[in-house]
């Protein structure tokens, strides 16, 4: 089964793409309820209008999972939202977790320095809790990756990647901003400014920001598409205006976290390039 051919070029058709898609899939499924992961970031807040447009509001649960590097902005931020679509929330701190975890490795960790390990020991606990709510709730868990994330490997296996379908895993992250931006613009200021104006951080320590670990999105997503569609040669790239040291950081990004994407849920295809499976493609072999 194929969705209807809407425009794959302006904002109003990845709107319709993205709401056929989900409509679709949890249709075929048999679900009727969702929930998500609410940060105040604007991944989880666009997956959550597409979710509520789809399944109606009252049918949506957010999430929102704070720690002790969560801001009170985001949290502001995520609340403020989810009244303006009259969305249900449910706040779960996981601070105490993120200490049992401390304590019981602490003699296997002994020696050791603070890293990565527990900054996506954050995402799994929230994926665990986000888990644990689907299936005793009952409803569809949506993961709010984008793909400039997924496709650089700026996402943790079994925690934020943790989900039934990829709902925006094929919208890069400036098309993620656009598309908010638009719908601000036809429905009215459902996303808070504040939203849009803060610099994109996942909050899995003090003071991060997504451009501690990659370059400017803005910079980032033309590579990524442009290598995802056709994998050209650092010359080939640098030959189309593209700076070569840039391509080559996005490119080795991309290729050395490839085993993320395999285990990645299936994605809304928006582009020729989806990540991992696409919904179209799941549905065509049925």
């Amino acid at each position: 089964m194929k969705f209807p051919d809407h425009d794959k070029k302006s904002e109003a058709g990845w709107w319709q793409i993205l709401l056929d898609g989900l409509r679709t899939f949890t249709s075929d499924n048999g679900f009727s309820k969702a929930l998500l992961g609410l940060s105040g970031g604007m991944d989880s807040t666009l997956v959550a209008l597409i979710a509520t447009e789809v399944l109606g509001a009252q049918n949506v649960l957010g999430v929102y999972m704070p720690s002790p590097y969560s801001s009170q902005t985001s949290r502001t931020d995520a609340l403020e939202f989810a009244a303006n679509l009259s969305m249900p929330t449910m706040t779960m701190p996981i601070t105490g977790i993120m200490a049992a975890y401390d304590q019981t490795l602490s003699q296997a960790f002994a020696g050791t320095s603070p890293d990565k390990t527990e900054e996506n020991i954050q995402a799994r606990i929230r994926g665990t809790l986000l888990m644990a709510l689907s299936n005793k709730l009952g409803a569809i868990l949506l993961a709010t990756g984008n793909k400039s994330e997924l496709g650089t490997g700026y996402c943790t296996l079994y925690g934020d990647m943790a989900g039934a379908i990829s709902v925006i895993g094929d919208l890069t992250k400036t098309k993620v901003y656009a598309l908010g931006r638009w719908i601000n613009q036809v429905r009215g200021p459902l996303i808070p400014e504040s939203i849009f104006r803060k610099p994109p951080s996942a909050e899995l320590r003090p003071g991060q920001i997504d451009q501690d670990s990659l370059p400017p999105y803005e910079l980032l997503d033309p590579i990524l598409e442009r290598w995802l569609n056709g994998h050209p040669s650092l010359e080939q790239m640098e030959s189309e205006g593209f700076d070569p040291e840039l391509a080559k950081t996005v490119i080795g990004l991309a290729i050395k976290n490839r085993f993320k994407i395999l285990q990645a849920p299936p994605v809304i295809s928006l582009t020729n390039t989806p990540l991992n499976k696409s919904l179209f493609r799941l549905a065509d072999g049925l």
